[in-house]
């Protein structure tokens, strides 16, 4: 991995500050898909070849892992590691960020309450 600075959140965003990932992460740990097919079907529509390179990108940097399900070896289950556990703090924050600060721009986005509900419960 290449990384452009000695920054931390640089560094960070190398890892996981593209477009989508933080998207997948969320469903992973928020709302319980664990299937290629469960996280094509989010809510932002990614597209599934976008989807498979972002999960293969995850995967190598230790941030999930991929397993066979025990009766379909053809369906894999998507899983967070620690190191993308550990993530869940910062997704917390901002989703707390963007409920404060983007709700006039964005007025469809979740309430307040029904993010800091999700984020709770897992």
């Amino acid at each position: 991995m290449k990384f452009r600075s000695n920054c931390p959140i640089s560094s960070a965003l190398d890892i996981i500050g593209d477009k989508w990932s933080l998207v997948i992460i969320r469903d992973l740990l928020y709302f319980d898909k664990k299937t290629f097919k469960e996280l094509s079907n989010s809510l932002e529509n990614i597209a599934t070849n976008i989807l498979a390179d972002r999960l293969k990108g995850l995967e190598e940097k230790g941030i999930l892992t991929r397993n066979d399900v025990k009766d379909n070896k053809k369906t894999k289950h998507y899983k967070l590691t620690k190191k993308g556990l550990d993530l869940k703090p910062m997704l917390h924050e901002l989703g707390k960020w963007s409920t404060i600060h983007l709700k006039n721009d964005h007025p469809k986005m979740l309430l307040k309450e029904r993010f800091l509900e999700i984020s709770k419960s897992n």
